[in-house]
């Protein structure tokens, strides 16, 4: 039997009607628990961008509209269940965002007041969303590392 990573998508919501863009968190219902982007696993049959929408929407409330693809994320010990490999997008967002489904809390945090600790590696996915916001580059390679 062949055994493949997981798919899931992240997502980095820009809240466009707040001043400076700040980023919604969900503190994590199910373990591993912690604060983290919005995300989830692609279902059989859907676009990696549908997943991408339909997750924003179930955990945060909000209709997002995709902006760019900031990177792939495949390290093995990214997730701490199994070896998952997520694509990470950046969208738009407007309105009152509400935690639903796997989101236990939802919180609007500007850039510099993020946790000092997130669940996964959302900590390296948001310094590469820091140089995105800086410089407009997306995520690097990083075939060379483990």
């Amino acid at each position: 039997m062949i055994t493949t990573p997981h798919i899931a998508t992240d997502i980095i919501i820009e809240m466009v009607d707040r001043p400076d863009r700040p980023i919604l968190l969900i503190e994590r219902k199910n373990p591993p628990h912690g604060w983290a982007i919005p995300g989830g696993f692609m279902e059989v049959g859907e676009r990696l961008e549908h997943a991408a929408i339909r997750e924003a929407l179930e955990e945060t409330s909000l209709s997002v509209t995709l902006k760019v693809l900031l990177g792939l994320y495949s390290a093995p010990e990214r997730d701490p269940r199994f070896h998952t490999v997520t694509a990470v997008f950046v969208a738009e967002a407007r309105g009152e965002p509400c935690a639903a489904d796997d989101a236990k809390n939802i919180r609007i945090v500007p850039l510099d007041a993020l946790p000092t600790r997130l669940a996964f590696d959302h900590d390296q996915v948001l310094a590469d969303y820091r140089i995105f916001r800086q410089e407009g580059r997306v995520a690097p390679l990083r075939e060379g590392e483990p």
